[in-house]
């Protein structure tokens, strides 16, 4: 495979950047949001998840009393 001198690999490089489909800042801001939501949502699930098991495990073993 031949070496491509560092103006050349440059020159590809600007016209793969080209090609580039960028998001708007529309579609960057609600994707923004969404991310956020979820994972909101998952630090709820994962915690009321945690509160359940931890109060099981304290039920069976009878670790509370």
């Amino acid at each position: 495979m031949a070496r491509t001198n560092p103006f050349e690999f440059l020159q590809q490089v600007r016209t793969e950047v080209a090609k580039v489909t960028w998001p708007t800042r529309r579609e960057t801001v609600i994707t923004t949001i969404m991310v956020v939501i979820l994972s909101i949502f998952a630090a709820l699930f994962f915690l009321a998840a945690d509160w359940v098991l931890s109060t099981i495990v304290t039920l069976v073993l009878g670790l509370g009393r």
